[in-house]
């Protein structure tokens, strides 16, 4: 089973969290909105207090499908955000929200708005050397709020992702490709980025623009929910 916790009254929106993460990283989000909506958070697959779900992108979707309200708003944040666009191709929702996210994380010939797929490789690795230490530096670099960084390191440490769910997720960012799909959803959608993220990179923004997406860049790294700045 994965485990879900909702919040809060009023539309529903799913938060659906990163790679090697879990979804304690939106409570001060949360607490921020749960006046406004009614907030549902996921541990994906193998993360947190989840268990393990055998399979890709597709059995890790329809294991979230599972727990789905009818017809909610979905934010994810960078891997969320690939599953939350696979998600929107095969159940209803009113919104997408895409934080720090795209529907091809890596560099192709047709595709610059990605990263190098042996830096992202070389990024990956070190961090399944040591996950906590790797993850507390990752979120050291994206914000300064001393209170922000305690908490996150809290949650980075008790509840860590299981290994099959690491290299799952890593292989589900190194092989999709959405971009076509995505395209083809007639669903409002927003995206929020980051003007200093390294993973996705700020110029993602034309490509969005391009396809009449409301595309906001705040000026944080991978992580702008936790900006000031930032809002629903």
């Amino acid at each position: 089973m994965l485990y879900s916790q909702t919040i809060g009254t009023g539309p529903d929106l799913i938060l659906l969290h990163g790679w090697g993460f879990n979804s304690e990283l939106f409570n001060e989000l949360i607490n921020q909105y749960k006046n406004q909506y009614r907030i549902t958070k996921i541990d994906l697959p193998g993360h947190g207090r989840s268990d393990n779900v055998n399979g890709g992108i597709n059995e890790w979707c329809d294991a979230i499908i599972k727990i789905l309200p009818e017809n909610p708003m979905l934010l994810g944040w960078s891997l969320g955000g690939l599953l939350a666009i696979k998600i929107a191709t095969k159940i209803t929702i009113s919104q997408l929200i895409l934080v720090a996210s795209t529907p091809n994380f890596v560099k192709t010939n047709d595709w610059p708005y990605g990263i190098d797929e042996n830096n992202f490789r070389q990024f990956s690795d070190a961090l399944e050397l040591n996950l906590s230490k790797g993850l507390k530096r990752f979120v050291s670099l994206q914000t300064q709020d001393k209170t922000q960084l305690k908490t996150l390191n809290q949650s980075i440490d008790k509840f860590p992702a299981s290994t099959q769910a690491l290299n799952q997720g890593l292989d589900i960012l190194l092989a999709t490709d959405l971009i076509n799909e995505f395209k083809q959803l007639n669903i409002p959608t927003k995206v929020i980025l980051g003007d200093h993220d390294t993973l996705v990179p700020r110029h993602i923004s034309n490509w969005y623009d391009k396809a009449k997406i409301k595309t906001q860049v705040l000026n944080t790294g991978h992580l702008p929910f936790l900006h000031k700045d930032f809002t629903l």
